[in-house]
């Protein structure tokens, strides 16, 4: 189980849950794409609002869209003509590093008492509780061009809401090979942490780049490019849960998603099994 902890929302995020935030029916996607999305600012988090503001106005485009306060939030949250983009922390009662999680939720108004009743257009792990804004700021615009069209692809097809959420997206793994993935170095286990040791576990197209490689290639929308985004449990921690996504900068789909339960075999970090895992399909 694992619990949402902010001052303002409880939350459960779908994955890894069986008691999860419901997935919209037909017509709350209906509502989400006639809908008002507002951005809600964090209080007291200056670097983060700056970060998810600049990347609204440059990727977000499915909705019209404002930003609010989170004391706004729940004036709001009943009306299902608002739909609301928004940060929370999460953690796992399973998880014996007691880490904490931020998530990124887009989720649709409805007159619910219980907020954990919202329902869910998408969700994506987005740091570790605590983290510098600036690790996972500048990927925020990758991000919400796939949390867009993952919310577009339910809403022409409605039968795919909640399949499998984003283990849905490996079908796209065969496409991986044509293309070139970006990574950075600190996102890599350390056994493939060297460029030599990295091309020596994979044998198709990857590189190690710098974080405005990985800018320019979303800003560009760089074709068969893929960006890792990994989140973990934070530095210094050996235990706790790592996540692993690959988004394509030209068309903001992701191809590949994947976790793992961080240990002395398994540390944080793109593993040499993800990179077999890709080459196999």
């Amino acid at each position: 189980m694992k619990k949402i902890i902010t001052a303002l929302i409880v939350i459960a995020f779908p994955l890894l849950l069986a008691a999860q935030a419901p997935f919209p029916d037909s017509d709350e996607i209906k509502q989400f794409m006639s809908s008002t999305t507002c951005v809600v600012l964090e209080d007291g988090n200056p670097v983060y609002n700056t970060y998810i503001s600049n990347a609204v106005k440059e990727f977000w485009s499915v909705t019209p869209y404002e930003f609010i306060k989170t004391s706004d939030f729940d004036l709001r949250r009943n009306d299902p003509a608002y739909s609301f983009i928004m940060l929370t922390e999460t953690n796992y009662e399973k998880d014996k590093s007691g880490s904490v999680y931020n998530y990124i939720n887009l989720l649709q108004g409805k007159n619910v008492e219980e907020l954990g009743k919202m329902p869910e257009i998408c969700a994506v792990p987005l740091s570790s509780g605590g983290e510098d804004d600036m690790e996972y700021g500048y990927k925020l615009g990758a991000i919400l061009s796939f949390m867009q069209k993952h919310a577009a692809m339910i809403s022409d097809n409605p039968s795919l809401t909640g399949r499998r959420y984003l283990r849905f997206y490996n079908k796209n793994i065969p496409e991986v090979k044509s293309g070139k993935i970006l990574v950075r170095e600190e996102d890599l286990a350390p056994v493939i942490s060297s460029l030599e040791k990295l091309r020596q576990a994979y044998k198709y197209s990857i590189d190690i780049v710098s974080e405005e490689e990985i800018i320019k290639a979303i800003r560009d929308k760089a074709r068969n490019t893929y960006i890792l985004h990994k989140v973990g449990p934070g530095e210094g921690k050996h235990s706790g849960f790592c996540f692993k996504m690959l988004f394509g900068t030209a068309d903001s789909d992701m191809y590949y998603y994947n976790q793992h339960t961080i240990d002395s075999n398994n540390p944080d970090g793109l593993l040499p099994a993800d990179l077999k895992r890709l080459e196999r399909f």
